[in-house]
């Protein structure tokens, strides 16, 4: 069974190709526009579909998702401006390395408009930074140390958000009395200090409120983890890299954004 179940998992499926597979030329500019922009249509049909109380993921088609989201790429982006992706197909030069969490509603993409090259990416649960430790969490490090010592970032920005679910943990596990997560937990108690801070300073406000102190508390957490990492702490003494923290709250719109003094 193991034997079968392996050989299966190797079998690969082409599902679509979209592109030309060639190098950008001028005339793929006008090539893209007669390819169909279905993706804003997919977006206006799920908002009609929510207005009108229908499951908006009831006829979804992964596979046609992707390809229209490909094909708007294509449109909008690679083929429009064929010098801008002939340089990054060369090099990348981001400015920023830029902490967020998994959570499907904040992609720094979106929601702070960084265009392809602009921007190293680190995700993950709740936008944490642990401390610099090589026997664990050695992804973090790793993307870390690429982008400052290899790829010179000038800015680091760890991005918070409203109603985190992984600092909704933080703040209410192991007191909830539910059964630990296999990875979560341990995780989330990179923030551990941050959630202290907050029960012995607000013990008294709604657990929502804690949990949205919590969120920024967390961030600025991270941005002192930074410091451990030797490289960091060189760039931020040489005055060559800036450390920031946001906080982006998707209920009313709005972000902020501080430095550590």
């Amino acid at each position: 069974m193991a034997e079968q179940l392996t050989q299966s998992a190797l079998k690969k499926t082409m599902l679509f190709i979209s592109g030309n597979n060639k190098e950008i030329s001028g005339e793929d500019v006008g090539a893209a526009e007669t390819l169909n922009d279905e993706s804003n249509k997919v977006l206006m049909m799920k908002s009609e579909e929510v207005q009108a109380g229908q499951d908006p993921n009831a006829s979804f088609d992964p596979v046609r998702r992707i390809a229209c989201g490909f094909n708007h790429f294509l449109i909008h982006k690679f083929y429009r401006y064929p010098d801008y992706f002939r340089q990054l197909a060369e090099a990348q030069h981001p400015k920023f390395l830029v902490f967020a969490c998994s959570d499907s509603r904040v992609s720094p993409s979106n929601i702070l408009n960084f265009q392809p090259g602009e921007a190293f990416m680190a995700r993950n649960i709740a936008n944490l930074v642990p401390t610099f430790d090589k026997s664990k969490y050695s992804g973090v490090g790793a993307i870390i140390e690429y982008a400052v010592t290899q790829l010179n970032v000038e800015n680091i920005l760890v991005i918070g958000h409203s109603r985190c679910g992984g600092i909704e943990r933080l703040m209410s596990h192991p007191e909830d009395g539910s059964v630990p997560f296999d990875f979560i937990d341990d995780w989330v108690k990179i923030a551990q200090s941050a959630k202290d801070k907050v029960k012995a300073e607000h013990s008294d406000l709604p657990f929502e409120e804690q949990c949205e102190i919590c969120t920024e508390e967390a961030v600025d957490l991270s941005l002192n983890n930074l410091l451990t990492y030797s490289y960091v702490k060189k760039g931020v003494e040489e005055k060559k890299i800036a450390l920031r923290g946001g906080y982006y709250d998707f209920v009313v719109g709005n972000f902020k954004l501080w430095e550590l003094a």
